[in-house]
């Protein structure tokens, strides 16, 4: 049965087969430090490196060049931008 989410709670609890455990646990006494603490570490690491890939833009060289030159000269307005620019409230 679903539970609602409880953002209040700092606990979180995880079912995972036994050679899975095992294999966290091996490394948690590798790098000398309890269960929780490294998978909390290494979770944490993880979700750090996926959310700056999400967020970060990577251009090839080609598309660095293009987007200097675009901002050393840019092309002129077009119909639709000079309309969005007029349709603008004054800022007096």
């Amino acid at each position: 049965m679903p539970q609602i989410p409880n953002e209040n709670n700092s606990r979180m609890s995880l079912r995972i087969p036994a050679s899975e455990k095992a294999l966290l646990l091996r490394a948690s006494v590798l790098r000398r430090t309890n269960l929780t603490d490294f998978v909390l570490r290494t979770a944490v690491e993880a979700a750090r490196e996926v959310i700056d890939h999400a967020e970060r833009i990577r251009l090839t060289e080609r598309d660095s060049r293009l987007v200097l030159d675009l901002l050393d000269n840019p092309p002129a307005p077009n119909a639709k931008l000079m309309a969005a620019a007029l349709a603008l409230p004054d800022r007096a």
